[in-house]
């Protein structure tokens, strides 16, 4: 087993599932092929939200395959960082909403 559970290689255990379920893996391919097409939304745009997406998910392979490929549909490195600073904002504002919750403890 790897020292990590993000190291690059690893992503290649993802192989397995198609061995073991290759009707839902293909199902799964074939919804992320239509989902990032081209259509009411530029291919550009949907990587840009992918790679805002996977700064708040927090997929290190997410963010790096989307942040490839936005660049290769066009984004320059400025909408890329804008992007990620979407993400920093929105990780952050979830946290704000939630302090009201800690905020609503110590009134009681």
């Amino acid at each position: 087993m790897e020292e990590h559970f993000y190291a690059k290689k690893s992503i290649e255990k993802a192989a397995r599932m198609f061995k073991l379920k290759p009707d839902i893996m293909k199902a799964f391919l074939d919804f992320d092929a239509k989902v990032f097409a081209e259509g009411s939304l530029s291919v550009k745009t949907k990587e840009l939200m992918a790679v805002a997406c996977a700064h708040v998910t927090q997929c290190p392979y997410c963010i790096e395959g989307h942040t490839k490929r936005a660049k290769k549909s066009g984004a320059t490195d400025e909408e890329i960082a804008e992007a990620v600073f979407v993400a920093v904002a929105m990780r952050a504002g979830g946290s704000m909403a939630h302090s009201c919750i800690a905020m609503d403890v110590l009134e009681d």
